[in-house]
């Protein structure tokens, strides 16, 4: 029997959380919630997510500080962040840091769940496969920021 995957929504706004919760229910997933950084990383102690997607205001440790130690940590988790102050400097350092993706709000739910399949599908793919596409491409969206 297949292990089901897990993705953490981590947001400090309520009703952000509860949309993005809500676009991704009945996606053959467990998806759970955190209000802040410190709270996701003690979820992800618990039981690490495969899919992580992350605001990057929030209170106390901010959503690259958390990128941050989710990476050095959780390696193979994929990390998409969704912000509402997007810049070039925090697009930057996300992809220096391995997030999967980088979103502006106000983000359509339906582009939610594409990345949040695509993330998934990286997660899910053997190892040969992802050093491969690394190789070829930057990460989706980001050649902009890496001009």
């Amino acid at each position: 029997m297949d292990k089901r995957r897990k993705v953490l929504v981590v947001d400090d706004e309520e009703i952000v959380r509860l949309s993005h919760m809500r676009t991704l229910a009945g996606q053959n997933c467990d998806v759970e919630a955190a209000r802040g950084g410190d709270e996701a990383l003690a979820n992800m102690q618990q039981a690490p997510a495969d899919v992580v997607l992350m605001d990057l205001r929030m209170p106390g440790m901010d959503g690259l500080a958390t990128l941050k130690t989710i990476k050095e940590r959780w390696p193979e988790a994929e990390v998409v962040i969704i912000t509402g102050y997007p810049s070039v400097f925090t697009a930057r350092e996300a992809v220096k840091l391995g997030a999967f993706d980088y979103l502006a709000k106000p983000v359509d739910p339906d582009k939610v769940l594409a990345v949040a399949n695509q993330a998934m599908a990286q997660r899910l793919a053997p190892p040969q496969e992802k050093k491969a596409g690394q190789d070829k491409q930057s990460p989706k969206g980001w050649a902009k920021y890496l001009d």
